[in-house]
């Protein structure tokens, strides 16, 4: 598991803060219909555009590990061969990523996260996680968001092993959140007693990140 933070100078941490003090891409209009599958202020692409922090962790399958641990009553460590032993789920959902772009209909197949928690079984003081990934990034989500019905961790796309670029062997899959939310190259999964920020969250991103509701920065 990685130790090192990831890089905060690369050119799009610095471009990411600039639009977070700039409001950059609000549209200044009220949440659209739920009904209505696009939210606010974004646009579709038919490809799958890759955003990281400058790098991307190599991690073989046969030293992957998974920690669910923190405020849970039976703390894990999941190898590969105990991930996939858990019941695979397939789903297909959209994604919105805060720099305005969303992709329709992606096809995931992973594990519940829903099925993780009960493996490890939260305390009730348990309020959120904050996701820890191989590169050093976290993410923060409510407990409630975390374990939404099509919340995924997911390791396949499209029928195929999701890839390095994507955030391979494992990723979380937030669909109803932006997707920074979903974090890439998973190590461990935090249950915490109360919401703080991660990475982006920290550097002035909004602590939820609902896109109905347009909220992509702190003051949103």
């Amino acid at each position: 598991m990685a130790d090192d933070l990831p890089p905060e100078d690369s050119k799009l941490t610095r471009s990411k803060r600039a639009w977070a003090e700039q409001g950059k891409f609000l549209t200044g209009r009220v949440s659209r219909a739920e009904a209505e599958r696009l939210p606010p202020g974004q646009h579709l692409v038919k490809d799958w555009p890759v955003l990281d922090l400058g790098r991307q962790p190599e991690v073989a399958l046969d030293r992957w590990r998974l920690q669910v641990d923190g405020m849970v009553e039976r703390p894990v460590m999941l190898d590969w061969a105990g991930f996939q032993a858990l019941e695979q789920v397939d789903r297909v959902s959209d994604i919105h990523c805060v720099t305005t772009w969303s992709r329709y209909d992606n096809r995931w197949r992973g594990v519940a996260t829903r099925a993780v928690l009960d493996l490890v079984q939260p305390r009730d003081e348990a309020v959120a996680v904050m996701l820890h990934s191989y590169d050093g990034y976290t993410t923060n989500l409510l407990l409630a968001d975390f374990a939404a019905e099509d919340a995924l961790l997911v390791h396949q796309w499209e029928g195929k092993p999701l890839t390095r670029s994507h955030g391979g062997p494992v990723r979380a899959m937030v669909p109803h959140l932006y997707f920074w939310k979903s974090a890439k190259w998973i190590s461990r999964i935090e249950v915490i007693g109360r919401d703080r920020p991660g990475f982006w969250e920290a550097s002035g991103y909004h602590l939820r990140g609902d896109p109905w509701a347009e909220e992509r920065y702190s003051g949103d």
